[in-house]
């Protein structure tokens, strides 16, 4: 519904995996909607691939099999897509958070939305370092409040954190 009400027609999508976000995106644009799909994980996609075809929704898919860099990257250097986005949704590496920030804000337009999922990293981002018991929290944890503290001090964006799922934050781009 987000998606309806902002009347967004094109879209990217940085991490599919088996393709939940994907489709619901897929199902929320118009007919002649795009998504512009990037995962380094083809298998993951493919799995999804039998929904997307039964929902009738896959003619609005550019899937990439690829990092996202050389996908945003070439994008922006086509000279043709800089601005042209109006909606983004990362749900990819967490350490490279901040870096596709940079690269999206050169593709979604003023008064888009980028989205990053995740944003409260199990709840670990309010807690004390010293009360991290699991290793592998602990990992992305760093960069998830980098990426938050990065987001609530940049200009460009006016941010909303969105206490669903595992954390979701939003970002207007202003200019």
């Amino acid at each position: 519904m987000f998606l309806k009400m902002m009347n967004a027609k094109k879209t990217l999508e940085l991490g599919v995996f088996t393709g939940y976000s994907l489709l619901s995106t897929a199902l929320a644009l118009p007919a002649d909607g795009k998504i512009t799909a990037i995962d380094p994980d083809k298998e993951a996609y493919e799995f999804g691939l039998p929904f997307f075809q039964k929902a009738g929704v896959e003619h609005k898919i550019d899937f990439f099999h690829s990092d996202a860099f050389t996908v945003l990257n070439d994008l922006i250097s086509s000279g043709k897509e800089e601005g042209s986005f109006d909606f983004a949704f990362v749900d990819a590496d967490k350490q490279n958070y901040l870096k596709y920030h940079e690269l999206l804000m050169k593709l979604v337009k003023v008064g888009g939305i980028l989205a990053y999922d995740n944003t409260l990293w199990f709840g670990t981002v309010a807690e004390p370092e010293e009360m991290m018991k699991e290793s592998y929290l602990r990992e992305g944890r760093n960069d998830v409040i980098e990426l938050n503290n990065y987001l609530a001090a940049d200009p460009r964006v006016e941010l909303a954190l969105v206490s669903i799922g595992d954390g979701l934050t939003l970002c207007r781009r202003l200019y």
